[in-house]
């Protein structure tokens, strides 16, 4: 019974046609309702008209669905020059019957409204070009134009209800066009209910900067995202981030990869950073932040996977000529294609454009690594709150892919309780600060891994080195009083270790020598004492060997004599 009920309501709910724009179609969870009229408003240079016709071209060349575009302000021809230069053929749909362009030339000059004047002749015009392709979407740009002639506000009202209820009457999944109100969302303040599906587009001015925003105003029985969505107008059309799509849902990977130094590896419990997660590298200015990134980028690029760096202080140019003082050459890997460098100011567009930018690279290039360097930059188009939801998008999105980012971050002061790190330190999974340390009158470098989930790691801090071969990571080294030493002070002390170590052998040794002229002049004593002990012994044994034959010989000497004497046996 319930699933008699389930499978019931699921043929009765809200049948969707997918608009094929990257994007729109996951916040709409599917696309716009099909067989119903979709309102798309806003002021101009908004996009309404891309997003018309992007419906159409994406719905005849990738879901079959002829479409007819009906234009009140452009005509064919103009719409035609326009939209080739994002790749859109309509003269080539056309031909093939997959779309009409249609343009109506409507003068409010020349109209002479009367009582009974309606749009019975547009609804014929539309109906035979429907009829003529068997079309399935619609698209009329723009309201505004087609109503002009009309004074009458009750004819006005009862026109827009009746053409709304002739596009769904036709089952033709339609997308209207309209301008922005200034009391309402829309001119005439009625669209909006009318509509199944309302869609806002926005072109605003954020400190002289363009940054340009989706949001569903409604969707009639659908659920759908309700957030503001940045969106891109780029040469192949329209691209729509989606924020609700962007779930907590990515899985951990247990791979680990090397950061292209040995020294730090270890530190990361002996194996690197985890692939899939995301590395924070703060430091001060001249900490030596970009080098660690393009070792690692190095690193990637010598296990052959691919690595696109995001640089946005540097050209690649200039990355390429200092990194290559220390030992890091990253040309050959750029030559052939496994790295790919995107330089651009900060300030050359909005957050959200950033954010769609890096985007595309990613779904272009594919790479398995990413850098950004410095991400701090982005806080000069946008504020750090800005700036953290735009990177927590950003991240989750790196995630689902399983792509290893490091992100590099300029921060103000030396210690760790001075480092905001643009408050995205708690979205990162590892984080590696850089400092300097001061002392003798010289400025030293030091590293420490302030966290790192899921692997254990070190909590010391050790001095590292920028050479002409890479970067070296010192051992920790620490003074009498236990104080990390770095620079000419540990070698000071090293040196001072080291006369005492020497002074130390060299007494060692003086004694040594002692002991064993000591040793020699006891084995002569012992050797003359044996001797003698060997002499004396021989002597004594002689001496009891002569006693012994002397008493036998005297035994034997009386036995004869008794016999002689023939005397009597005892």
């Amino acid at each position: 019974m319930v699933e008699e009920k389930g499978r019931v309501l699921k043929e009765k709910s809200l049948k969707k046609t997918p608009t094929g724009i990257s994007g729109l179609d996951d916040i709409t969870y599917g696309g716009l309702p099909e067989g119903r009229t979709t309102l798309v408003y806003g002021s101009a240079g908004s996009g309404k008209t891309l997003m018309a016709m992007e419906f159409l071209v994406k719905g005849a060349e990738n879901y079959g669905e002829p479409g007819v575009f009906m234009a009140f302000e452009e005509t064919a021809e103009d719409l035609a020059e326009n939209f080739a230069s994002m790749g859109f053929d309509l003269d080539s749909l056309e031909a093939r019957n997959k779309l009409i362009v249609d343009y109506v030339r409507i003068e409010k000059s020349e109209i002479e409204e009367t009582g009974e004047y309606d749009l019975e002749g547009l609804f014929i015009r539309l109906g035979l070009a429907i009829d003529s392709i068997g079309a399935k979407r619609v698209a009329l740009d723009t309201l505004e134009v087609l109503f002009s002639g009309f004074q009458n506000e009750a004819i006005l009202r009862s026109e827009l209800r009746r053409l709304f209820r002739w596009l769904k009457d036709r089952g033709v999944t339609a997308i209207v066009t309209g301008e922005r109100g200034e009391t309402s969302l829309t001119r005439y303040g009625l669209e909006e209910y009318v509509a199944d599906c309302v869609i806002f587009l926005d072109n605003r001015m954020e400190e002289q900067i363009a940054t340009r925003r989706l949001r569903i105003i409604k969707y009639r029985g659908s659920k759908h995202g309700t957030n503001e969505y940045p969106f891109m107008i780029e040469e192949d059309g329209m691209s729509v981030l989606p924020i609700t799509s962007l779930g907590l849902e990515h899985e951990a990977s247990r791979e680990r990869i090397s950061t292209g130094i040995p020294r730090l590896d270890t530190m990361l419990g002996g194996q690197g950073y985890y692939r899939g997660t995301t590395i924070l590298i703060s430091g001060t200015a001249g900490s030596g932040k970009t080098s660690f990134a393009a070792q690692f980028c190095k690193a990637a690029c010598e296990r052959e996977e691919s690595c696109l760096y995001f640089a946005y202080e540097e050209s690649p140019d200039q990355i390429i000529r200092n990194m290559r003082s220390i030992g890091i050459d990253l040309k050959p890997y750029l030559d052939s294609g496994l790295l790919k460098i995107h330089a651009s100011r900060p300030m050359a567009y909005g957050l959200e454009m950033h954010l769609i930018t890096m985007r595309k690279f990613l779904d272009t290039f594919k790479p398995n690594v990413v850098v950004i360097d410095p991400i701090s930059n982005l806080t000069n188009v946008g504020t750090q709150t800005d700036v953290r939801l735009m990177l927590t998008r950003f991240i989750d999105y790196l995630k689902l892919r399983n792509i290893t980012a490091v992100c590099t971050s300029l921060v103000e002061h030396e210690s760790t309780a001075g480092i905001n790190a643009e408050g995205i330190s708690s979205l990162m999974d590892t984080w590696v600060n850089l400092r300097f340390f001061e002392n003798s009158n010289e400025r030293n470098r030091g590293i420490s891994v302030i966290k790192s989930r899921g692997m254990g790691h070190s909590n010391q801090i050790r001095e590292y080195l920028l050479t002409d071969h890479g970067i070296e990571i010192q051992d920790v080294y620490l003074g009498p009083s236990g104080d990390l030493l770095m620079g000419s002070s540990k070698a000071v002390q090293e040196a001072e270790e080291l006369a005492e170590s020497v002074a130390q052998r060299q007494n060692a040794d003086r004694k040594k020598r002692e002991l064993e002229t000591r040793l020699k002049s006891l084995d002569t004593q012992i050797a003359s004492l044996n001797s003698e002990y060997e002499t004396l012994k021989e002597e004594l044994d002689r001496l009891v060997s002569d006693q012994q034959l002397r008493n036998e010989a005297l035994a034997t000497g009386r036995s004869e004599l008794v016999r002689i004497r023939k005397a009597d046996k005892p």
